[in-house]
């Protein structure tokens, strides 16, 4: 197996250093190049194209949110191969983390998160932990976009259409559950859906907390009926609201004394590796909405909402995957296609013209 090619682009020589280091331990990724700056990284990339940049957010000179409009306009005058990726790598600033969600809805790939632990060693083995999974994943993608380029043009013949099940009226509310790639697919979708309807909808994006904040600022000022915010513990759930679970606390809505559906924010262990995790917000979404609840199970790795998708399927739940051309990482619609809970799947800009038969 081909091996990963990465250019490294920070600031601080000691971090370009950990990440150097990190990913010469694997076999899998090859180092070819390192930069302190936006205009470094460019100079060198056009001299030597990796196949993925791991770049810093705040930088002197040349910031990330600029490097990456650069590499994405390498990328579209470079059609014969597949696009150079990113990995952003942020501070947990709000000033990082509200360039980190833009650069996300601009098409990174994904982001890692600069460690704050007490000791350098658990820092290095956080940040290795974060890099070498989301490279792997990446490299998964770029295998298939290399394989797809230098495939023979095949004209499989068209599959009869299905007619697509349609949901049934009443619903209620709306359900979100979405990881790699979610911030692009997000501020794509979610501004359609809330021209749609001024239901409820409630949203799980894996992301540490202060960029769930970010995320959910931007969100809120592209989309029109509704006002995006991040979840608050006892928040009423209303009509014209979509609430985005916290970094660090999962999001359930239960009923309070008067019967009235509310937010409940909680830190019982991570699910599936993650908290916020989907699993939680579906299991609590059962007794309270049940079959007048839409679930979506957006592009993201892994497997979480698969197990709180069986549990809202036995009350009736609709429920609507991604497909895998569209998504960024067909791991959590992939399970979700795979277990058999999809209703139907659809490409992601499919999605909002599907709900208007609905809604």
């Amino acid at each position: 197996m081909n091996k990963l090619k990465v250019l490294i682009v920070d600031d601080s020589r000691i971090f370009r250093g950990v990440i150097q280091q990190i990913l010469e331990e694997s076999e899998e990724f090859e180092v070819i190049g390192s930069a302190f700056n936006g205009l470094k990284a460019m100079e060198s990339l056009l001299h030597n194209p990796p196949d993925l940049v791991t770049l810093d957010v705040e930088m002197p000179e040349m910031d990330g949110f600029k490097t990456l409009t650069a590499i994405q306009e390498y990328n579209r005058h470079h059609p014969e191969r597949p696009e150079i990726g990113v990995l952003m790598v942020s501070s947990h600033t709000h000033k990082g983390a509200e360039t980190t969600i833009r650069a996300l809805e601009l098409g990174a790939f994904d982001f890692v998160s600069k460690p704050g632990e007490k000791t350098v060693e658990e820092n290095v083995e956080k940040l290795r932990g974060q890099l070498v999974l989301k490279l792997r994943m990446f490299g998964v993608r770029y295998a298939k976009a290399l394989s797809r380029l230098h495939a023979a043009p095949v004209a499989a013949p068209k599959p009869a259409e299905k007619p697509r099940p349609v949901p049934k009226s009443g619903t209620k509310a709306l359900a979100i559950g979405v990881s790699t790639g979610g911030p692009k697919a997000l501020s794509q979708v979610l501004p359609l859906i809330s021209e749609l309807t001024d239901l409820p909808i409630f949203i799980v994006q894996h992301m540490p907390p202060v960029f769930t904040q970010s995320l959910a600022t931007s969100l809120a000022k592209k989309c029109t009926r509704h006002k995006v915010v991040e979840a608050q513990q006892g928040q009423l759930v209303e009509k014209g609201m979509a609430y985005l679970a916290p970094g660090d606390f999962h999001m359930q809505v239960i009923r309070d004394s008067m019967s009235r559906p509310v937010i409940e924010l909680i830190q019982t262990p991570p699910e599936n590796g993650c908290r916020p995790a989907v699993d939680v917000m579906f299991r609590s979404l059962a007794p309270i909405y049940g079959g007048s609840l839409l679930a979506m199970v957006l592009t993201g790795m892994g497997t979480d909402g698969t197990k709180g998708l069986q549990e809202l399927k036995k009350t009736g739940t609709f429920s609507i995957a991604q497909d895998e051309p569209s998504s960024v990482v067909w791991g959590m619609p992939g399970s979700v296609v795979q277990a058999g809970l999809a209703d139907v799947v659809l490409p992601l800009m499919d999605i909002p013209d599907f709900l208007k038969q609905m809604l």
